[in-house]
């Protein structure tokens, strides 16, 4: 290796033998680390990470198929929410996220057929026929096979006395009534309170707006006119259920981590604060008017 400069430097050679000596390091370097810039995305904006689901063009009653993420990018494979595992493989029921009943007159009745478990909520779903028509929706507290529930978006001027399972807007409804599955502008789908045990109070009414306060003690004034499902969400003792063994948890779909996080305790810990104050919540920006064009010379 000592003879090849010596031999370069009567052929005129040199100088390339010395730049090539020196760029083959960094080559070599750069093929060492040599790594691939992912942009990673951050949980909380709306994706669980737990699944995709498989739907269909048009609603059904049919269990859909879904993939398992684990926590994972379904496209880059990277890991996002690490408390996620892999889980038992479950199919998916699909909920009709809507009750439409008649703006007058008398309401809608429904029929319960079934109420089952689904695994991929912590709530019990119903199976409901009307006509020829048959959807899921969340079942209540008490529902059972045979009920027969009610749907209508009439406002009427004195407040109606529901039953578990109907669903009328929020002006309907007396003070103190519990729900679920709330909207969170007029027209739009169920948005609020789906998790087992779960349900709304309403406190009280002014002008336009009722004030319903969530799970969280928080108080929120929606429009009158969002509708929304009377009494409590079913499987009121998920909370307590006892899962018993760490084979147990991973098949729930939890990933097994170190240490317990202490809520209220040590550096960390969650502070107590007070509830922040109520907040209207304000209808869906307009979509801007569409600007027109006069092609007339006048």
């Amino acid at each position: 290796m000592n003879i090849l400069p010596r031999l370069m430097v009567n052929s005129g050679l040199q100088t390339q033998y010395q730049m090539i000596y020196s760029v083959l390091p960094i080559m070599y370097g750069q093929m060492r680390t040599k790594t691939k810039m992912v942009e990673k995305p951050k949980p909380g904006a709306g994706e669980q990470y737990r699944r995709v689901v498989h739907y269909k063009d048009e609603y059904t009653i049919e269990p859909l198929k879904t993939t398992h993420l684990a926590g994972r990018d379904p496209v880059t494979g990277r890991v996002v929410a690490k408390g996620i595992g892999g889980g038992i493989k479950q199919k998916y029921h699909w909920i009709k996220w809507q009750r439409d009943g008649p703006a007058e007159g008398p309401a809608q009745e429904e029929r319960v057929i079934q109420v089952m478990d689904d695994g991929c909520r912590t709530a019990k779903i119903a199976l409901v026929g009307i006509g020829d028509e048959l959807k899921y929706i969340i079942a209540t507290e008490n529902m059972k096979a045979g009920d027969i529930i009610r749907t209508s978006k009439f406002i009427p001027r004195i407040p109606v006395r529901p039953n578990e399972g109907d669903a009328y807007p929020l002006g309907a409804l007396p003070v103190g009534t519990k729900v679920h599955n709330l909207e969170k502008n007029p027209g739009q789908f169920f948005h609020l309170i789906h998790a087992a045990g779960t349900y709304g109070t309403i406190l009280r009414k002014f002008d336009d707006k009722v004030v319903v306060q969530l799970p969280s003690k928080r108080e929120f004034a929606f429009d009158k006119t969002c509708m929304a499902t009377v009494g409590r969400v079913s499987n009121i003792n998920h909370n307590k259920e006892h899962i018993g063994s760490a084979q147990r948890s991973r098949e729930l779909g939890n990933r097994p981590r170190s240490g317990l996080w202490q809520r209220k305790d040590g550096r960390f810990g969650r502070k107590i604060r007070r509830l922040p104050p109520m907040a209207i919540v304000a209808p869906p920006p307009r979509k801007p008017l569409e600007v027109i064009k006069l092609t007339l010379a006048l």
